[in-house]
């Protein structure tokens, strides 16, 4: 079915909006280019030097708007958007100010910071102003899709809340129990623009994704963990019948080699930047109760190999002896000095020792204890599937997810990871690392009638 001339005008206004922006940006520069930095070249640029020179520029801001996400206007809230634009400012004018001291070959073009600095504070200026209108217009040209959700046996509470904690986008008006039959579901659907189909068997799924592709309605979908696993898989064109190809071998020795040489580098540097915030926190917590600066404990890495990490103490001396449990949402073993460096994640700091030593890698699944990780894989087999790589400071999981998402969805971000693996894919997470630090959900505890995780409905 053609679409709609109201949807293209839709998604005409959007694209050219992105595209005004990055035209703006691209003129900001163009402006820079030939008042100041042209003359600083070496040697001289005709015109179409000077449209090279000018176009780089908008590839790279294309280039990185995408790995970031700054133009999804509408997918992501304004703070997300603003974020987002802030760093790739920072790597569109970081990259660039280093390619034009490299064409210059003189490195005293570092010392003239300053036009490069007012063009990323006009760029910020214009950004906030940009982001601010056209989450507006979103608004008004995209109102928020009122939503079927079709669910099996599980309670559907806990996605509901979670699909309208975008009430933005979405609106779950209606849910339908699978067992008040297929024909009857099928004829609701027709009253809706989208769906949201949840854990329901998967021969009823199909039935009703092709339902809804073959009536033109928007359907959204919670992936099982098999769909991860195929979704990245490799396509074969040898026979008249297509083939999917999906497997797990673990990284390639190419990969490890650079992953690991990337870990070295980042933890040393990292340790050096952060001994001031170390060696104040390390004082706080002694001064407090007089205990142990550091606390370590049993955790799992890659094939379930057990080391021991490094923490700040962030709660009493003797906190689990009454057995292990995730931290709650109300704690009292939290001490005062945890209470801060646990809100801004400081407390794993030291993890980066346990990364040098090879124990961890700086992105990756999050190390579990054996207990906890034999306790959610009762209730789910798969779970160890993510020791396939090593545990990691940061990760998918950890900046998409919270600290008490529950295990499935947890494992589901992981094995995300994993079978997308790249190296770009780690530098993106570290880099979208540093939002998570403002972010209260990302610390906050199980509940607390919980020791895990694990949700009981």
């Amino acid at each position: 079915m053609k679409l709609s001339s109201s949807l293209k005008t839709k998604r005409m206004i959007m694209f050219w909006s992105k595209m005004f922006l990055v035209i703006l940006q691209t003129g900001f520069y163009g402006w820079l280019w030939y008042n100041h930095y042209k003359d600083m070249m070496p040697i001289e640029y005709w015109r179409r030097g000077n449209w090279a020179v000018i176009g780089l520029y908008a590839f790279f801001i294309i280039v990185f708007s995408r790995a970031f996400g700054s133009l999804k206007v509408g997918y992501l809230k304004t703070w997300d958007i603003m974020y987002s634009q802030f760093l790739t400012i920072l790597c569109v004018n970081g990259v660039t100010y280093l390619q034009l001291s490299l064409i210059n070959g003189d490195w005293k073009l570092f010392e003239n910071s300053e036009p490069m600095f007012l063009l990323c504070l006009l760029d910020f200026i214009v950004v906030l102003f940009w982001a601010l209108f056209m989450r507006w217009i979103y608004a008004i040209i995209y109102p928020p899709h009122e939503m079927l959700l079709i669910y099996g046996k599980i309670n559907p509470d806990a996605i509901v809340r979670k699909v309208e904690s975008r009430k933005d986008k979405y609106h779950v008006k209606e849910k339908m129990a699978l067992s008040e039959g297929m024909d009857k579901i099928q004829e609701r659907i027709l009253q809706y623009h989208a769906v949201l189909i949840g854990d329901i068997p998967v021969l009823e799924r199909n039935t009703l994704i092709k339902y809804c592709f073959e009536k033109n309605i928007r359907c959204y979908g919670i992936p099982k963990i098999s769909d991860i696993m195929i979704r990245n898989s490799e396509s074969i064109d040898l026979f008249d019948s297509p083939l999917l190809l999906f497997r797990n071998n673990g990284l390639t020795y190419r990969q490890m080699f650079v992953k690991r040489a990337m870990d070295i580098a980042f933890s040393i540097a990292g340790i050096f930047l952060a001994s001031p915030f170390m060696l104040l926190i390390a004082a706080c917590i002694k001064i407090y109760d007089r205990g142990p600066v550091f606390y370590k404990q049993k955790r799992q890495t890659v094939g379930g190999k057990e080391f021991d990490i490094l923490k700040f103490r962030s709660m009493i001396v003797d906190s689990e002896r009454h057995g292990a449990r995730l931290a709650k949402e109300h704690d009292d073993r939290i001490t005062p000095v945890g209470k801060v460096i646990r809100r801004l994640h400081f407390d794993e700091l030291p993890q980066l020792f346990n990364i040098l030593a090879g124990d961890m890698a700086l992105v990756g699944p999050r190390p579990e204890r054996k207990e906890i990780t034999e306790e959610y894989k009762k209730e789910i087999p798969e779970f160890p599937f993510r020791l396939k790589i090593k545990a990691g400071l940061t990760g998918y999981a950890q900046v998409y997810g919270q600290y008490n998402t529950v295990p499935y969805d947890k494992l589901k971000l992981d094995l995300t990871y994993i079978t997308n693996y790249s190296i770009w894919l780690d530098i993106k997470l570290i880099i979208l690392t540093a939002k998570i630090l403002f972010q209260k959900e990302k610390s906050e505890g199980v509940d607390d009638a919980q020791k895990t995780a694990l949700k009981k409905e």
